[in-house]
């Protein structure tokens, strides 16, 4: 036997449409949010709109490696023209391209008074306000910031690339070769 021509049928369905109208139309809310996941269901469905791809930026090549003076990594704050777009930030007398992450430490960035400096006593002391602008051995830090600072270095290292060392006043650079990744300590316990 087919419900097809079932008169309890027809007027079922009739009765749930009937009921949906009521409830959608007895107040303006209902409306609105029905309009709303209309409108979604059919952005998502019809849309015909692709995203523009996005082009990733292309990265630097590797900055030259050297030692600098505090005076030269100034150059490095992604703000001169000198820098050529470039950050570098020192940490534990160690330079690092921070480049990749301009976000944080390029212009307006959270630790943008980081850039071109050497933030070793802001990274131990968790502020960015305190970044000397003349050589600083940290000889002052507790034990306990100190190890904060090799924490940060071991960070720094494993995250940006190397440049150089900060060099204290009086002392000689390292020389770097094209194929040399970085100057071993060994090197510059020998110049010294």
């Amino acid at each position: 036997m087919g419900l097809e021509g079932d008169p309890n049928l027809e007027s079922t369905e009739e009765s749930i449409v009937k009921w949906i109208w009521e409830e959608i139309s007895s107040s303006w809310l209902n409306i609105t949010l029905t309009v709303a996941i209309i409108y979604l269901i059919y952005q998502i469905l019809f849309s015909s709109r692709e995203p523009a791809p996005v082009e990733p930026e292309k990265p630097m090549p590797p900055l030259k490696k050297q030692d600098m003076t505090l005076s030269e990594l100034k150059v490095y704050d992604g703000e001169s023209e000198q820098c050529g777009g470039r950050i570098c930030v020192a940490v534990n007398g160690k330079i690092f391209d921070v480049t990749r992450g301009r976000r944080f430490y390029g212009p307006g960035g959270p630790y943008s008074g980081f850039a071109g400096k050497d933030a070793s006593r802001g990274l131990a002391t968790f502020s960015v306000d305190v970044v000397p602008e003349d050589y600083d051995d940290l000889s002052d830090l507790k034990p306990s910031e100190l190890e904060q600072v090799k924490e940060w270095e071991l960070q720094f290292s494993e995250k940006y690339e190397y440049v150089g060392r900060v060099l204290k006043p009086g002392e000689t650079r390292g020389s770097y070769s094209d194929d040399e990744s970085d100057v071993s300590e060994m090197d510059h316990e020998k110049k010294e």
